[in-house]
């Protein structure tokens, strides 16, 4: 394999660490997960990540060294010039900026760039999953809470660095108390954060519910999409309600996002949304056309393809095949 033709990628989240090291066609040589560190600071969860890009460059038998660049998908506040994350709520610790593109390359020896996590995830499956086909898309990545990537003319589009937060669409003025400190904001109804909040708000004040005893059952400490979906399966009343009051606030911050974007498709990720699947898919479309301005000709409506390895493979797209100088 010549020199520099690798590239590395990482998924940054909440409760994983994902690494990929992937070839010129993007196929995966190597890859690697870690549990994301609950304590410490960003140093913790940089040698967290860099023991999981280690591995992966083990089992591509590369040394990092001699990766064309490693990109990492982040949550938080991200100056892509710097290098820096900040405001990662979702990381230990993780308030103030950052150097983690500098600090992790020099450990590496190579260069580190950083990208909105959803953004990556979105690029992923523009180049290489479900929207490969199309020349504009919205991702929305429906999990812990819900993000948002865009792609216009088969380019990402980052407006002033904030652009996608498709969760923090108001799709009821008033409403709901978000994690963001906001109200009425999409993820207070769809978040899975948010849904466990109100669950568990129901469930104190006497609704009966089975969602607590299947977490129990699978050793979980929160409400996942497998318990989520168990739960409706199951026919539980409080899960059902709670899972169609957020395809119903999907559906509307949804279609009012593509009314002003007038994307090709839609492309559905994240947690819940991959766990849910294409019928959900449809549920959210259906309840999008009611406020579709264009509902004679909605958007294609897709499942993202590529699974849990999105992420760090749309973290290997930031690296440009260009050896360095």
């Amino acid at each position: 394999m010549a020199q520099h033709a690798l590239r590395g990628g990482v998924d940054l989240g909440g409760t994983k660490i994902q690494t990929v090291v992937v070839d010129a066609e993007h196929q995966v040589l190597g890859q690697a997960r870690r549990s994301t560190p609950t304590d410490g600071g960003p140093p913790d969860v940089m040698g967290a990540i860099e023991e999981a890009m280690r591995e992966a460059t083990d089992q591509a038998g590369v040394p990092p060294g001699n990766l064309n660049g490693v990109g990492i998908g982040a949550p938080g506040a991200i100056d892509e010039e710097s290098g820096s994350l900040a405001r990662a709520g979702n990381l230990p610790g993780w308030r103030e900026a950052y150097p983690l593109a500098s600090e992790l390359g020099a450990r590496l020896g190579t260069r580190v760039l950083l990208g909105n996590d959803v953004q990556v995830a979105t690029d992923a499956e523009f180049t290489l999953g479900a929207g490969r086909e199309f020349d504009s898309v919205l991702g929305v990545f429906w999990g812990t809470g819900v993000g948002g990537g865009i792609v216009l003319d088969r380019r990402p589009w980052l407006g002033r660095g904030a652009a996608g937060e498709i969760g923090h669409v108001v799709v009821k003025p008033h409403g709901a108390h978000c994690p963001c400190g906001r109200r009425g904001c999409m993820e207070a109804y769809a978040g899975r954060r948010a849904m466990e909040s109100r669950a568990r708000k129901a469930h104190d004040e006497g609704e009966k519910t089975i969602l607590f005893k299947l977490m129990e059952e699978r050793g979980r400490d929160r409400l996942t999409s497998g318990v989520w979906s168990r739960a409706i399966e199951r026919g539980d009343e409080l899960a059902t309600r709670l899972v169609d009051e957020a395809v119903a606030a999907m559906g509307v911050g949804v279609a009012s996002t593509c009314n002003v974007l007038d994307v090709d498709a839609v492309i559905i990720g994240g947690g819940m949304g991959v766990r849910f699947g294409e019928p959900y898919a449809r549920r959210i479309m259906d309840a999008m056309m009611p406020h579709l301005f264009h509902d004679d000709a909605p958007p294609a409506m897709r499942v993202a393809e590529l699974g849990d390895l999105g992420g760090a493979l749309g973290g290997a797209l930031l690296v440009v095949d260009a050896v360095p100088a």
